[in-house]
């Protein structure tokens, strides 16, 4: 009897990294103190306490045990474009904006809404890994623009129109970056923009973490230029902001047309957002912003914390660092990113995921997400560091 096969775009990929770098720290077995978990981008504080009582009381509603509109209930969607026009200076309505069950699955509906199999889209290196995975199994070729440590991690205009063909659908940007951590000024995000109109493809900006941009910058005036409904999508997570990454809830913002597109896939995905989330969120959203903008200024500190351990360990260069994320450069000549992560998990208790995992050159280098640590952590992270022996 023929043995059923799995679909090979999805068989070819490599295990979750999360789960692969927090199994080697299984192994560790406590000799340096407690672990301290580098690895996933989670926040180190909880909800406020209004926000969950506000989830447990809609959780327990009957009215919203039922399905929503797809785009998301108005409640919040009202509430989140009045949020954006206030932070970008610009005009949002209602209709520009879509609700999701996470960004992982706004960047899946945006993309499927502008991109098929045979076509490419413009990543960066290095690039989000779960980015890179949604296109491999979609069958969209994923074409790459260096972001190199002498440019901040950045990527250079011209290299991006280089870089650009026929076939490219879209370019995907994440800012502040994960995993680098590097915030893409605003004079660079425009000219990329402007670039993207000029050849008539898409910009799918993913700004999950511009809540902790230092100085509470605006990110950008996007949304200011005219007609930027006609390329621009731009994606978000509550997660951060919020503290509620297990409650899966994002947001889409791009123009009505667009959002028109993505409700017929999220139809088929998962027909609407977690409710419950979405009615909490609609009231955090104007009631606490002092409580945010606290979180953020914490955030601060401890990307502080990470630059006076590093500068303690000049061994290991930190290279970039913004909002969750340090990319370090590893003193080890000749040792795998992979080699060195395991490493510093099994022995030292200290779990990052290696710089290979998010593109090509990069063996020398860790991601190190420190927004789920203290300041006096880092602190011990620098001493654990500076024991290490290759």
């Amino acid at each position: 009897m023929p043995k059923a096969v799995f679909n090979p775009l999805v068989e070819m990929l490599a295990p979750p990294p999360i789960p692969a770098v927090q199994a080697w720290a299984r192994a560790y077995d406590g000799a340096h103190g407690p672990l301290i978990d580098l690895s996933q981008a989670v926040p180190g504080y909880p909800p406020h306490p209004d926000l969950l009582a506000w989830l447990s009381e809609a959780a327990g509603s009957a009215n919203l045990a039922g399905y929503g509109a797809i785009e998301g209930d108005m409640v919040l969607r009202d509430a989140y474009a009045d949020h954006v026009s206030a932070l970008y200076g610009a005009s949002i309505s209602a209709e520009d904006t879509h609700l999701t069950a996470g960004c992982n699955q706004a960047f899946v509906a945006a993309l499927t809404a502008v991109a098929g199999a045979g076509d490419a889209v413009l990543m960066t290196n290095p690039c989000y890994f779960n980015h890179e995975t949604t296109l491999a199994m979609m069958g969209i070729e994923a074409r790459y623009v260096d972001c190199p440590a002498e440019n901040g991690f950045l990527p250079r205009p011209s290299d991006v129109a280089a870089a650009i063909t026929e076939t490219t659908k879209a370019v995907a940007l994440v800012s502040p970056n994960n995993p680098t951590g590097a915030v893409y000024p605003p004079a660079l995000l425009a000219e990329i923009f402007a670039l993207c109109r000029a050849r008539g493809i898409w910009l799918i900006l993913d700004e999950t973490y511009r809540d902790f941009i230092a100085g509470g910058d605006s990110p950008h005036a996007l949304f200011s230029e005219p007609g930027w409904q006609e390329n621009l999508i731009q994606l978000y997570s509550f997660s951060k902001s919020f503290c509620i990454p297990g409650h899966r809830l994002g947001a889409i913002t791009a123009g009505s047309a667009v959002v028109e597109q993505i409700a017929k896939v999220m139809d088929n995905l998962q027909i609407c957002a977690p409710r419950a989330p979405q009615q909490a969120v609609a009231k955090g959203l104007p009631a606490l912003v002092e409580w945010r903008e606290a979180n953020r200024l914490e955030i601060e500190r401890r990307a502080e914390a990470m630059r006076a351990a590093f500068a303690r360990t000049p061994a290991w260069d930190l290279q970039a660092i913004g909002a969750y994320f340090a990319f370090v450069r590893h003193p080890f000549e000749g040792r795998s990113s992979a080699s060195v992560a395991e490493m510093l998990a099994r022995d030292y208790g200290l779990v990052t995921i290696p710089g290979a995992y998010f593109g090509q050159g990069l063996e020398r280098h860790l991601r190190v997400a420190f927004a789920n640590v203290d300041t006096d952590q880092i602190a011990e992270v620098a001493g654990r560091l500076r024991l290490m022996r290759g």
